[in-house]
């Protein structure tokens, strides 16, 4: 069962990052373009690489106005690096009580390598077990992904099930090994 998410005015600090709403700002779209542009990026998450900023601008708006998406900010620059989403969870069985959250994230590559992104998705993950009714989240990676599939585990995950997942904006199709971590894991 889906456990419905907003961002609203939720802000998540830890030691190197602030995770905030997106804001539409020429300063957040451009932020956004800056990692949304390269295929290395986008391909992974199963989305087209942004050929503008106008183009960012739009996802951005999108982002503000669906509102279940984190802007990952630098606290050291200022500058959003990633974003952290909290969706409905497309690997939960239908008949599964529980509620749940699927998380999605994507990171600037010049803080690849750099432990950012696991520390955002733990902080995300004490929040959402602290302050929603999710007793489920789920994270999935393509299983060309290795990037992700470390974030994955080395924030608790533990295996699932294989999924196929069909990108229409690429217009391939990937597969895909899902991730569980229960509330009292």
């Amino acid at each position: 069962m889906y456990t419905p998410f907003k961002v609203g005015d939720t802000r998540i600090e830890t030691e190197r990052l602030l995770l905030r709403g997106w804001e539409d700002t020429r300063q957040d779209a451009e932020d956004l373009y800056a990692y949304a542009q390269l295929e290395i990026v986008g391909r992974p998450a199963g989305w087209k690489y942004h050929a503008s900023v106008e183009e960012s601008r739009k996802i951005l708006r999108m982002f503000v106005e669906e509102d279940d998406c984190f802007a990952v900010v630098s606290k050291e620059t200022g500058k959003v690096i990633g974003s952290l989403g909290l969706h409905e969870p497309k690997a939960m069985d239908a008949d599964d009580p529980r509620r749940g959250l699927e998380v999605g994230y994507v990171l600037n590559p010049d803080y690849w390598g750099k432990g950012m992104m696991t520390e955002a998705v733990r902080a995300v993950i004490d929040w959402v077990f602290h302050n929603t009714d999710a007793e489920v989240l789920f994270c999935g990676h393509f299983t060309f992904n290795d990037r992700s599939r470390r974030v994955i585990e080395k924030c608790g995950f533990t295996y699932l099930k294989n999924c196929v997942c069909v990108s229409e904006q690429l217009g391939e199709t990937f597969d895909e090994k899902m991730y569980i971590l229960t509330k009292n894991a």
